[in-house]
C-alpha cells in the first residue's frame, strides 16, 4: 500500500496532544495522594487517620477499614488463595504498596496531610529470590496458602520420556531473565466519580491504559457492581504504555472508593518514584530446558520447566506471561514432544505483568540460548543448527504440539536474507582473525516465530480441566470499528483501539480511503475507548499487535457494507445497475465508462436527502459496524492445546558485537534484522515498530533490571539506578529488511510486527557475548550484560580455573 505521513504527529509536535493530566473532564475535582508501605512484608497493626483528617483542605482519608467495608478482591485468573485488594488489608507485601489514600483540594495540601498518616506496621521476614520462596521454611506471603507457589501446571504432548529415551544426546541447560520494565513517557493516571444512582453506585473513570474492555469486568468485580454500571473512558494520547498500564486498574477501584468517600470526583497522577517501586513489570523467570538431540543435532523432544516471579500477587492478567506464547513455546522448530511445566511464585517484590512481547522474551532467551548450546556441544554452526530444525516453508500451516497453527512463512528464507545481510560468511572469517589478535568479537543468531491477535484463551490453561467449568471457556480474539458518512460524503471511523505511536489512525484513514476510492482527506478517523459508545467485547482493545490482523479485517468488512450503500444510491443517480459501478477517485463510476460518474458525496447525499429513492426494502444507512472474529481462535481444549495467536509472524536477526578488553563495553557493530509480519501495510510504520522493539530490547539486554536487596528494598527506584537506553546507545548501525508471507486468516494478509524485535534481540546480544566470550569459557545464562556482570563473569571463570 502506498506510504503517506503520520496524521498522528502534527498535535504531538506542535504540544496539542490531549494527555489526561492535560484534562479535566470532570467539574470540581480534588487531587489524590498514595501513602505506601516502607516494608517490603510487615503486618499492619493499626491505622490513625485522626491528624490527617483534620488538615486544611483534606475532604478524605481512607485507608484498609474503607476498603475492606466496601470492594472485594479482584477477580483472579486462577484460584489461587492470594486475595488482592486495591491496598494492603492484613499486611503490606511489597515496598510502595498502597495501604491508604489522602484526598484534598490540591496536591501540596495532600502530600503534607499524608506525612500525618499514622500507620504501625509489624515487619516480618521478606524473600525476594524465586528460587529461596521455593524453600519449605522460606517466608510465607499469604498466609491462606500452603506455600508461595501460586500456580502449578504440568503438560505432555506426545512421547516424551520415549523421546529422551532413544536420544543420542541429552543437553541440559539453566537460564534465568531479568524483570524489567517499559518506562513510558506519562505515568499513571486516574480521574474517577462515584455516584449513588437509584439503581445502585455508578461509577466513570478516565484512565490512561489502552485496553479497558479486558480490564473492565475486573475492575466492576472489584467495585461490586454490574460492568454496566462502570464507564472507562482513555484519552486520545496516553504517553507510551508498552503493557505497563494494563496494571494501572487497581488505582481505578481506589480512587473510585476516595471520591465515594470525598463526595466529588478524585484526580491522582502517578509521579516516577511511585512508578518505579510500584507500578509493574515484566516477570523475572527462572527456566530450565533439556533437549533430545541426534548426532546430526536435529531436536526429537524438548522439556520445559519455567518458573515466574510474579510479585506479592498474582494480579491478573497473570499468570498470562506463562501461557502468552504457549502455542509457539517449540519456537521456529519442528519439535514433536514436549513436556512442560509453568509455575507462578510470589515473593516480597512489586507484582508483575505485562511488559511489549511478554512471555516472548522470557521463552526466547530459554530456547535460543539452548540451541546455541546445543550447536557449540555437537560442534556445528549456530546458523546451521538452526536450519537442520526450522519448520519449512512447505509444512504451512504447521500445528505445534502444543496446539498452535502458524498460518504461513518462509523461516528459511527469512534466515538466510538476515545472514546475507549481515555478510555472515565474512563476518565468521573476521572473527577468526580478531581471535588471533586476542579480540573478542562474537555473532549471535535468534529465530523466533511472532505471534500476534492474542487469543485471550490461552488464560484457561492455568486452571486443570477438571477445575474448568463447561461451556463457560475463554477465547477469542475479536476487534470492531464504526463507520459512518455524512451528507457532504466525509467518512469517519471510529477506532477502539488507543495507539501508543503505532500509527492506528493513518493506516486506518489509509485502508478506508483505497477501499472506498476517496482522497484521503476525506476519511476521518477517531480514536475513541469509552466503555459506554465504544462497541467492544473482552478481547477487544490494542495489545499483542492486535490492529493489523484484527482491527484492519474489521475495517475491510465495515467498509464493504458501506460500498455496498453507496453503489446503490449512485447506481440510481446514474440510472443503472448497482453491479454496474465502482468506487473510484472520489466518485460512483460506470465500470465500462468512466465519463459516467457521480461524486461519492452526491451518493451519500441521496442516502440522507432521499431515502425514498432508493430501491424497495434497501436500508437507508450509512453507518455500519462490524467485527473481526476468526474462528480460529477458540478456548483451550481438553487435552490442554491451543492456538494461543491467531497469526504468527517471524523475525531473523544477526548481531555482531565486540567487547573492550579494558573496560568491558560492548559495542554493538550490526544489526541485520529480518521481519516477516505478512503483508505490510504501511512501510514507515512498520519501520517504526522495528526500531521502538529494537531500542526497547536493548534496555533489557544491556542495562534495565529492577532489582531488590535481600530485604525486600528497591536497588533501582530512580533512573540514576535504572537504566534505560538513551538515542547514543540505540543508535547502532542497522540492516532491516522484510519478507512477506500473507496470512490467509485476515483479510489483508497482514500479521502484527509490534512486539517481534523485544523478544529476539535480546537474546541475539546474549548469544553474541557468549559467542565472544567463548574462548575464555565464559557462561551466558543472564541478563543484562553490562560490564559488571561481564566482570563478575571473567573473575568467577577465572578463579573457578
Amino acid at each position: 500500500m502506498t506510504t503517506l505521513a503520520r496524521i498522528e504527529d502534527a498535535a504531538l509536535l506542535t504540544g496539542q496532544g490531549r494527555f489526561l493530566d492535560d484534562l479535566d473532564p470532570l467539574p470540581g475535582t480534588l487531587v489524590a495522594t498514595v501513602v505506601r508501605s516502607p516494608h517490603a512484608h510487615a503486618r499492619i497493626r493499626s491505622v490513625n487517620f485522626d491528624r490527617a483528617r483534620r488538615c486544611p483542605g483534606v475532604a478524605a482519608v481512607i485507608g484498609p477499614e474503607e476498603v475492606l467495608a466496601t470492594l472485594k478482591p479482584f477477580p483472579l485468573s486462577v484460584t489461587a488463595p492470594t486475595p488482592y485488594y486495591a491496598t494492603a488489608t492484613d499486611k503490606a507485601r511489597f515496598v510502595g504498596e498502597p495501604v491508604a489514600v489522602v484526598v484534598a483540594t490540591d496536591r501540596y495540601l495532600a502530600e503534607d496531610a499524608a506525612e500525618l498518616v499514622d500507620i504501625e506496621y509489624e515487619p516480618l521476614p521478606a524473600v525476594v529470590r524465586t528460587d529461596k520462596a521455593l524453600e519449605p521454611d522460606a517466608p510465607l506471603l499469604h498466609d491462606q496458602a500452603d506455600s508461595n507457589v501460586a500456580t502449578d501446571r504440568t503438560f505432555t504432548f506426545g512421547d516424551v520420556e520415549g523421546a529422551f529415551a532413544a536420544a543420542t544426546h541429552i543437553v541440559t541447560r539453566s537460564y534465568s531473565f531479568p524483570r524489567y520494565s517499559s518506562t513510558p513517557m506519562e505515568c499513571y493516571s486516574v480521574v474517577a466519580d462515584w455516584r449513588d444512582g437509584a439503581d445502585g453506585p455508578e461509577v466513570t473513570a478516565h484512565a490512561n491504559f489502552h485496553g479497558p474492555f479486558s480490564m473492565a469486568p475486573v475492575v466492576a468485580g472489584s467495585l461490586g457492581i454490574p460492568t454496566s454500571s462502570l464507564r472507562l473512558i482513555v484519552p486520545a494520547d496516553i504517553g507510551g504504555s508498552f503493557g505497563i498500564k494494563s496494571a494501572i486498574y487497581p488505582y481505578i477501584s481506589l480512587m473510585a472508593l476516595a471520591s465515594k468517600h470525598a463526595g466529588r470526583p478524585v484526580r491522582w497522577t502517578e509521579d516516577r518514584l511511585e512508578h518505579q517501586i510500584a507500578s509493574s513489570s515484566g516477570s523475572d523467570r527462572l527456566m530450565t530446558l533439556e533437549a533430545a538431540v541426534d548426532d546430526d543435532g536435529v531436536i526429537g523432544a524438548l522439556r520445559v520447566d519455567l518458573i515466574d516471579n510474579v510479585g506479592a500477587y498474582l494480579r491478573p492478567p497473570e499468570p498470562s506471561t506463562l501461557y502468552r506464547c504457549f502455542g509457539n513455546i517449540t519456537g521456529a522448530y519442528t519439535i514433536e514432544t514436549v513436556a512442560i511445566r509453568a509455575r507462578a511464585v510470589v515473593t516480597n517484590k512489586a507484582p508483575t505483568g505485562l511488559n511489549r512481547g511478554f512471555g516472548g522474551q522470557q521463552l526466547y532467551f530459554g530456547l535460543e540460548r539452548l540451541m546455541d548450546d546445543i550447536a557449540v556441544s555437537r560442534g556445528i554452526d549456530p546458523a546451521d543448527i538452526r536450519r537442520r530444525n526450522m519448520v519449512t516453508a512447505d509444512a504451512f500451516p504447521y500445528a505445534t504440539p502444543s496446539g498452535g497453527i502458524y498460518d504461513s512463512g518462509d523461516y528459511h528464507r527469512s534466515l538466510e536474507l538476515a545472514l546475507d545481510n549481515a555478510g555472515y560468511e565474512r563476518l565468521r572469517k573476521e572473527q577468526r582473525v580478531a581471535r588471533e589478535n586476542g579480540e573478542w568479537m562474537g555473532i549471535g543468531i535468534a529465530t523466533i516465530v511472532d505471534p500476534s491477535a492474542t487469543n485471550i484463551g490461552y488464560v484457561g490453561l492455568a486452571t486443570p480441566v477438571k477445575d474448568r467449568t463447561a461451556k463457560r471457556g475463554k477465547s477469542g480474539s475479536t476487534e470492531h470499528v464504526r463507520i459512518s458518512v455524512d451528507p457532504q460524503g466525509i467518512v469517519t471511523v471510529l477506532l477502539g483501539t488507543v495507539p501508543q505511536g503505532q500509527g492506528h489512525a493513518t493506516v486506518a484513514r489509509d485502508i478506508v480511503a483505497q477501499h472506498l476510492g476517496l482522497p484521503v482527506e476525506q476519511v476521518r478517523p477517531r480514536v475513541e475507548m469509552d466503555t459506554a459508545s465504544t462497541p467492544w467485547t473482552i478481547s477487544s482493545g490494542s495489545y499483542s499487535s492486535r490492529f493489523a490482523p484484527l482491527l484492519t479485517s474489521a475495517l475491510l468488512e465495515a467498509a464493504d457494507r458501506i460500498a455496498d450503500i453507496i453503489r446503490v444510491a449512485g447506481s440510481v443517480l446514474l440510472q443503472v445497475d448497482p453491479a454496474s459501478v465502482e468506487l473510484a477517485d472520489g466518485t460512483v463510476r460506470v465500470v465500462d465508462d468512466h465519463e459516467r460518474s457521480v461524486e461519492f458525496r452526491h451518493a451519500a447525499g441521496l442516502v440522507h436527502w432521499d431515502p425514498g429513492s432508493l430501491p424497495d426494502g434497501f436500508s437507508a444507512r450509512l453507518y455500519e459496524e462490524a467485527a473481526f472474529t476468526p474462528p480460529q481462535s477458540k478456548a483451550a481444549s481438553r487435552t490442554d492445546q491451543i492456538n494461543s495467536s491467531l497469526c504468527y509472524g517471524f523475525v531473523a536477526e544477526v548481531v555482531v558485537i565486540r567487547i573492550d578488553k579494558e573496560t568491558l563495553k560492548i559495542t554493538i557493530e550490526n544489526v541485520s534484522s529480518v521481519h516477516d509480519a505478512g503483508t505490510i501495510l504501511n512501510q514507515t510504520l512498520l519501520d517504526g515498530q522495528v526500531h521502538g522493539a529494537l531500542a526497547q530490547a536493548l534496555g533489557g539486554a544491556l542495562f534495565e533490571e529492577m532489582t531488590y536487596s535481600d530485604s525486600g528494598q528497591p536497588t533501582a527506584g530512580t533512573f540514576m539506578d535504572y537504566l534505560c537506553p538513551t538515542s547514543a546507545e540505540a543508535c547502532f548501525p542497522l540492516t532491516s529488511d522484510h519478507l512477506e508471507t500473507p496470512s490467509p486468516l485476515t483479510r489483508l494478509g497482514a500479521k502484527g510486527c509490534g512486539e517481534g524485535s523485544s523478544m529476539s534481540l535480546p537474546v541475539a546480544i546474549a548469544n553474541a557475548v557468549a559467542d565472544a566470550l567463548a574462548p575464555d569459557g565464559v557462561d551466558i545464562t543472564s541478563l543484562p550484560l553490562h560490564g559488571n556482570v561481564l566482570h563478575q563473569l571473567l573473575h568467577t571463570t577465572k578463579k573457578g580455573n
